[in-house]
């Protein structure tokens, strides 16, 4: 499994130019209650690869996924790659870095 994993920084750029697109794979009730601004939902228990690889499709932006600090982010990866989707990029720090380092915060 390839896991690349993105800084706060890169993070931030990336939204900042729309050259990434976070899929945050928290819980609905966790994402309902703060998400990085521009974040999409698509929760990892509910999982389905066809609907990642659509939204991508859609998209256009290099994806990249998020959780709360990094875990469930890996998950998403494996469950990606094993459907055979080129995704390599989670956010390490997730969602608790992001907010505990003050940066904006959508609800």
């Amino acid at each position: 499994m390839n896991v690349v994993g993105l800084d706060r920084d890169t993070i931030k750029a990336g939204l900042a130019d729309r050259s990434l697109l976070v899929i945050d794979v928290r819980e609905p009730h966790e994402f309902a209650q703060g998400h990085i601004p521009g974040a999409v939902p698509h929760p990892l228990s509910t999982f389905d690869t066809g609907a990642v690889a659509a939204l991508i499709a859609r998209d256009g932006r290099r994806p990249v996924f998020s959780c709360m600090s990094g875990v469930r982010s890996v998950h998403a990866l494996a469950a990606a790659q094993n459907a055979g989707l080129p995704i390599e990029e989670h956010y390490a720090g997730g969602f608790k870095d992001w907010a505990g380092s003050g940066e904006p915060v959508e609800i």
